[in-house]
């Protein structure tokens, strides 16, 4: 599995994963559930930490695999759902065209899939062990 030190990602694709984390800040509205779903304790953290994550991914800051698929998990949501993420309106309240947030979209995926999919099941997705 690759390091944090070996993801390389674009100005282009670091950007993107900022922005959705800033929609968590905005139009996009997180529940305490899905915070914990997308990897975070909740919606107090998502804010903390997806703080700390876009500031890591803006200075080029290596990341560890959970904050990687915190990041990339919270951009799908933010863009895709127009239930729970900023969905139709995601072009009018970043600035990004729906055609090219999925092409960089798509190729960050592609860059970080090995990263973060051995965390589906293990510290993303579910809930601790003791809450069960």
């Amino acid at each position: 599995m690759p390091t944090a030190e070996q993801l390389t990602l674009t100005d282009e694709e670091s950007r993107l994963l900022q922005q959705g984390l800033i929609e968590w800040s905005g139009p996009a509205r997180c529940t305490e559930e899905f915070a914990v779903a997308m990897g975070f304790d909740g919606t107090e953290d998502l804010n903390r930490r997806g703080l700390r994550i876009r500031r890591a991914l803006a200075e080029r800051e290596a990341l560890d695999p959970l904050d990687w698929a915190r990041a990339l998990l919270a951009t799908e949501l933010a863009f895709a759902s127009d239930v729970v993420g900023s969905g139709y309106e995601w072009s009018t309240t970043t600035g990004w065209p729906d055609d090219t947030t999925v092409r960089v979209l798509r190729s960050t995926q592609l860059k970080l899939i090995r990263t973060v999919a051995p965390l589906v099941g293990r510290g993303l997705g579910t809930r601790a062990e003791a809450e069960r």
